[in-house]
């Protein structure tokens, strides 16, 4: 006879899948419910034309630490790309294309970028000379101070001398890809974050890594395995309505019973899951909003760069990344050209999108405008994050309920990191932590071994 608690995960994204991990991990018997028919939440992939396509380009950095770990619990660490050193080509249209480099050197942070911002050619002398100013005004600001949560970090930003021109070549140039919205929207508290831990602290923490292979490989298949091994009974097409406190003991989600439950959903779902008053405002977390990815997939006849990935300035291409390799393609190349804080168009029908882009590529990598379009698609993420604005710091809950063994994860919960993959990693562990925890006081369910 043996007695094991019964952990119930609701949710297979990245939260979700590392605290079914590390629930099982640490002796739990685990359920992970998820309602599509797949793993991985919001990072994904599908077939097309022969190809596999992600939905979405989701990079991390070297500082993410939680999420480097899940790779490597889930036997994926091997399928990332992580260089060396940080070297980001920007270019801004022209003719030619003016290209600077965002590169990192052997030098201490906060230095590491000096010499390429002293350098950069997409700003005056006298706005990279004020970068510095504002980098160190960044170092002073303490991340626990609330009261940067009140204020936009674009209009802080200004107030330390920084330009239009400089936040849009600079600092936007991270904010938007990180946060999922310019400076000018998003809140202090958070773009201090940023660029703290990327770059103001660690002289490597913001090298870029990206997945060699399709995100549902990366993270729904591998994942999937992992979960096998561990012994979780993972049951996709299954949603769930409702998580109740059972009578006996634990929790009853609509019918199975658990001592503890982990809740790894969207803020707005997880609202109406959870039981009434199981977090703080919980019936204002729709007011964390939502903020938009899209991405457009140009497939040409033939190689039009060879940078693996780039970053574009005073244009509306945004990052552009080489997925020729991890799509499957074997002749040609596959460009996927990712734009944040896309609310604005998500209205814009595909076609539109395709020629308009592909127009404004043309100025960016002028070998593309010798090159035939093969194919195209355009893929939306409608609510890829929760919007990262002012004021929002006080609406995300910690993994924590005001019922015992019932918590919530998800990158939306308060994890002092944005929406990132990092952070969703973070809370799916803090989440099982805080359910494990929890047990050690509750009664559990007898199993028969």
């Amino acid at each position: 006879m043996s007695v094991r608690p019964h952990v119930v995960v609701i949710g297979g994204g990245l939260a979700g899948l590392a605290a079914a991990l590390d629930s099982a991990d640490a002796g739990a018997r685990v359920t992970l419910l998820e309602r599509r028919n797949r793993l991985g939440g919001l990072t994904w992939s599908f077939e097309h034309g022969g190809l596999s396509v992600d939905n979405g380009q989701h990079v991390f950095l070297r500082c993410c630490e939680d999420y480097l770990s899940f790779l490597q619990r889930i036997g994926a660490r091997g399928e990332v790309e992580l260089p060396p050193r940080l070297d980001i080509p920007v270019v801004a249209p022209g003719s030619p294309p003016k290209v600077g480099r965002l590169r990192r050197s052997a030098l201490p942070a906060p230095l590491q970028l000096a010499g390429s911002l002293l350098r950069y050619p997409h700003l005056s002398r006298r706005d990279r000379l004020g970068l510095g100013r504002a980098m160190l005004a960044l170092r002073r600001l303490r991340l626990d101070d609330a009261s940067l949560d009140d204020i936009s970090f674009g209009d802080w930003l200004t107030s330390k001398g920084q330009s239009r021109a400089a936040i849009a070549a600079v600092w936007d140039l991270i904010t938007v890809p990180t946060l999922n919205l310019p400076a000018a929207e998003a809140s202090l508290s958070l773009g201090a974050m940023v660029f703290r831990t990327g770059l103001l602290e660690d002289p490597a923490a913001a090298d870029i890594g990206w997945s060699r292979v399709p995100l549902g490989v990366l993270h729904g298949e591998r994942a999937g395995r992992a979960l096998t091994r561990a012994g979780v009974d993972v049951r996709l097409g299954t949603r769930i309505e409702f998580v109740r406190s059972d009578p006996t003991g634990g929790y009853t989600a609509d019918g199975m019973h658990a001592d503890a439950v982990v809740v790894a959903l969207p803020h707005e779902e997880a609202a109406q899951v959870l039981p009434a008053g199981a977090v703080p405002h919980q019936e204002r977390l729709a007011e964390l909003g939502v903020s938009a990815i899209v991405d457009i997939h140009l497939i040409y006849d033939r190689p039009v760069t060879a940078w693996p990935l780039m970053a574009a300035v005073s244009s509306p291409v945004q990052w552009v990344f080489d997925r020729t390799s991890s799509s499957g393609l074997t002749s040609g190349q596959y460009l996927a050209v990712s734009i944040s804080a896309a609310d604005r168009l998500l209205t814009e029908p595909p076609q539109s999108l395709v020629r308009r882009i592909a127009g404004e590529l043309c100025h960016l990598l002028p070998m593309s405008a010798e090159a035939r379009l093969v194919d195209s698609l355009v893929t939306k993420e409608r609510r890829a994050t929760f919007r990262a604005a002012p004021g929002t710091a006080s609406l995300r809950p910690g993994a924590h309920t005001s019922f015992p063994g019932l918590v919530v994860a998800g990158a939306w919960t308060d994890t002092g990191w944005p929406a990132t993959m990092e952070g969703a990693v973070r809370s799916g562990r803090a989440a099982a932590r805080a359910a494990l925890g929890a047990m050690q006081t509750i009664p559990v369910t007898k199993e028969v071994a």
